[in-house]
This record gives structure tokens, sequence and C-alpha cells, in this order.
């Protein structure tokens, strides 16, 4: 198995990425379009999944990993 040099190349990462898009695209449309509090938490929560599976990576042990 070879070894992940990026977070990037984590297929975790790519969906949670996927998902941030998917979030700001729901976010644009009604009702929530025009609930500006509920819109930007829902971008915020969505956006953060990916930001916490880079940021564990980053700690370059598993029990940090598992723990982000």
């Amino acid at each position: 198995m070879a070894k992940i040099e990026k977070f990037e190349d984590l297929e975790i990462w790519q969906l949670a990425k996927q998902v941030g898009v998917e979030a700001y695209r729901i976010s644009d449309s009604e009702p929530m379009k025009s609930d500006f509090g509920l819109k930007h938490q829902f971008r915020r929560a969505a956006m953060s999944m990916s930001d916490n599976v880079a940021e564990g990576f980053e700690y370059n042990n598993n029990p940090d990993f598992v723990r982000f």
C-alpha cells in the first residue's frame, strides 16, 4: 500500500470537499438563501469537515488524526 503524502489524496477529504460545495449550492436557494444566520452556519459546518481532516493529517500520528 502506498503511503499518502498529502491530505488532498485522502478519499475522505475529497468527499468532505464535495459536501462543502454541495452545501454552498443548497444554501443559495430559498428558504435558506434569505436566512443569513442559518446559511452561514450551514456553510461553516460543511466546510469544517474537510478542514478537520486536513488538520488531523498534519499531526502525522493516528490517534490525533482520528481525534480530528
